[in-house]
């Protein structure tokens, strides 16, 4: 008890203590210097990022009137149990959004926690987060080729024109950047896209029907960049997606991640947070190395997403996005994000974050490969609420090819296809969802990968059929809810089964991503 009371309570800035603003506009103000511990806390809690945290900034003070032509009004208070937000809006209805700098955890928590030792202890783990990683992002992946945010460093003072919103808001540290949704056609950074979407529209979407996909080597070229970066609280909701006509019809969604708040995160360098960190492996800090071994752990919160995105992606597929990626990743482009941060900060991280980011970049075919591995082991095929055509057939002795068509009108349209082979892959699971599906089953796939054909909602037709050589020992199973399917298997394993809610229909399986 004695070490977390020493974790005082983050307090207002006293009136007397809040920075008179210049005639030039700008204000040295730190992002938080209550994170400042003696040598004994920081011992067990670790020294963290409190050396910037309380380090004193240059900064412009930011005006609603003049941030854009024509000005901006506070349209309503949002965020993240960690961050406070403000959304706003300039007279053409583009709207934009303040992020603190400053982040409080202890919301998560029940209100009769928030106050006591536990929040004390929370509250004070900000100090993991650098306080300017995510401004530096913006450029790294314009040299990456991703889309991205645009975050200005500002300094909110009494500003009158935040109204109501004026007590709760002034005088502190914000990142104002573009709100990515809706018509985003004036912002290149967002791929100039009419429509940006939301994860639950655009998972929503992907399951109802397959005229909607991801540019699944696009979203890849982002998980890797998040793993440069260290970004490990990469879930559903910290992704935006521009949407494109796709050729032939149908629509393409390629990623827009935001919220960088856990770049670079900073954990293990206290007692007890190293040994927080072997329990919540997903809790890795941003060293010199990217630990292939804990690259799992790394990518916890978004392997539902990645699951869903990347199985029909190759080993080879990658290696190149991997390749690419590094190579675009030049000191230089290093060198000039690093070029954004105020003055001070630079002095403090500039030479610390460079040795570190040419270090990761290197590592990253390495990082992709182990990555890859981790997903091949399971592979999970899901259809859409309409109807499809799975093919399954051998490829080789210990190989399963499969393919997805889409089932049209006048005939058929590929979708997918992919060969899997057992030096990778133990559990192979195919879902249709909702809609009449079709499951062909060619020859007798090989017995060292087990598979599982679940039909979900509709009446399916499930069809063998017989290869001149059978191999022995089949592990495919057909997994029937008798909800009026057809099944002409012969010898295959059958099993009457009721679907848990993630494995009926596009709505279920959205439980899947806490999107529904």
């Amino acid at each position: 008890m004695l070490l977390i009371s020493c974790s005082a309570p983050a307090q207002p800035t006293p009136p007397d203590r809040r920075p008179a603003i210049s005639p030039d506009s700008t204000v040295r103000v730190a992002a938080g210097p209550q994170y400042d511990r003696g040598a004994i806390h920081r011992f067990f809690w670790g020294t963290h990022y409190r050396e910037l945290w309380s380090l004193p900034v240059t900064v412009p003070v930011f005006n609603l009137r003049t941030a854009v032509p024509g000005g901006l009004t506070p349209l309503k208070e949002g965020g993240s149990f960690q961050t406070k937000n403000l959304r706003l809006v300039d007279r053409n209805g583009v709207q934009y959004v303040l992020r603190s700098v400053d982040k409080d955890a202890t919301r998560a928590l029940p209100e009769n926690l928030q106050d006591g030792a536990l929040g004390r202890v929370m509250k004070d783990q900000t100090s993991v987060i650098h306080p300017y990683g995510a401004y530096i992002v913006a450029p790294l992946a314009e040299a990456a080729g991703l889309y991205h945010t645009n975050p200005r460093l500002v300094y909110v003072a009494d500003d009158p024109a935040l109204g109501e919103f004026r007590e709760g808001f002034g005088y502190a540290l914000y990142l104002f950047e573009e709100r990515p949704e809706g018509d985003q056609s004036r912002v290149a950074s967002f791929g100039n896209s009419r429509q940006v979407e939301s994860s639950r529209k655009v998972f929503t979407n992907l399951l109802a029907s397959t005229r909607y996909q991801v540019d699944a080597r696009q979203y890849l070229r982002n998980r890797l960049f998040d793993m440069w970066l260290g970004d490990w609280s990469r879930r559903e909701d910290q992704w935006r997606w521009a949407s494109f006509p796709a050729a032939g019809g149908g629509t393409t969604y390629q990623a827009i991640p935001r919220d960088r708040d856990h770049a670079f995160f900073k954990f293990d360098d206290g007692l007890l947070t190293h040994m927080i960190g072997w329990i919540k492996s997903n809790y890795q800090s941003f060293h010199e190395k990217i630990r292939l071994a804990d690259v799992e752990g790394l990518n916890r919160a978004a392997r539902p997403m990645d699951k869903s995105l990347l199985p029909y992606l190759t080993r080879e597929d990658f290696r190149q996005v991997a390749d690419s990626l590094r190579n675009s990743l030049s000191d230089a482009a290093i060198t000039r994000a690093l070029a954004v941060w105020p003055a001070e900060v630079r002095e403090v991280s500039q030479a610390d974050f460079t040795r570190k980011l040419r270090a990761r970049r290197e590592q990253l075919p390495a990082v992709a490969d182990k990555f890859y591995t981790l997903l091949a082991r399971d592979i999970e095929l899901p259809g859409s609420d309409e109807a499809e055509r799975f093919v399954v057939e051998p490829a080789g002795p210990d190989a399963v090819r499969v393919q997805v068509f889409r089932l049209l009108p006048t005939g058929t349209a590929l979708l997918h296809q992919r060969t899997y082979t057992s030096a990778e892959t133990r559990s192979l699971k195919l879902f249709g969802l909702g809609g009449n599906d079709t499951f062909e089953i060619r020859g007798e796939p090989t017995a060292k990968i087990e598979i599982g054909i679940y039909d979900g909602a509709g009446e399916d037709r499930i069809e063998a059929t017989p290869a001149p050589a059978k191999r022995p020992g089949s592990r495919l199973t057909i997994y029937d809810n008798a909800d009026g399917n057809t099944l002409r298997i012969g010898k295959f394993r059958t099993e009457a089964y009721e679907p848990k809610a993630q494995e009926f229909d596009a709505a279920g399986w959205l439980l899947r991503h806490r999107l529904y």
